[in-house]
């Protein structure tokens, strides 16, 4: 068994309607691993092949066909079957992760909103007596990248990244 069967065998995170930007970024890397990322990140279209192809375009077509089918299902895979029925009639993966980022991400208001909530949350924190440094440390650095997370994901949208 290769290290990508393996990979795939692994648990595809499923969003159900929350913490979208956490699912986001579980979900890029698992395309990423499984090499269908740029099924997503380009909506490309496969030309049909032309007269006599060669054996090589004939293989060049079948992979993009693939590539393109398992960039699509892999998002459908990945989410609720109540979010499913919002996009089942979508045709490629960009068009369904698109959808899902404008649904679901959130705009810059919102965006703004959760970081100032976030680092209220982490001005307020005391550690408690039943908890060790290290308890209190990763609460602490748990909020604060939070911050960073959602700051950069807001940076994001301002630069269209």
């Amino acid at each position: 068994m290769d290290s990508e069967t393996r990979f795939s065998q692994a648990a595809l995170p499923v969003f159900n309607g929350e913490n979208y930007d956490l699912w986001a970024v579980k979900m890029e890397a698992y395309l990423e691993a499984l090499d269908l990322w740029e099924a997503v990140e380009e909506d490309y279209e496969v030309l049909p092949l032309p007269d006599n192809p060669t054996m090589a375009q004939i293989k060049n077509h079948k992979e993009k066909k693939k590539t393109k089918s398992k960039g699509k299902i892999m998002p459908f895979a990945g989410i609720s079957t109540t979010i499913f029925t919002r996009v089942m009639t979508l045709k490629s993966a960009k068009t369904i992760w698109d959808y899902l980022k404008a649904e679901y991400a959130g705009d810059e208001r919102i965006r703004s909103m959760q970081v100032l909530n976030l680092m209220r949350e982490f001005e307020i924190q005391r550690m408690k007596e039943s908890e060790t440094i290290k308890e209190y440390s990763d609460t602490l650095l748990g909020i604060a990248n939070k911050i960073k997370f959602v700051g950069h994901c807001q940076q994001d949208k301002v630069t269209g990244r």
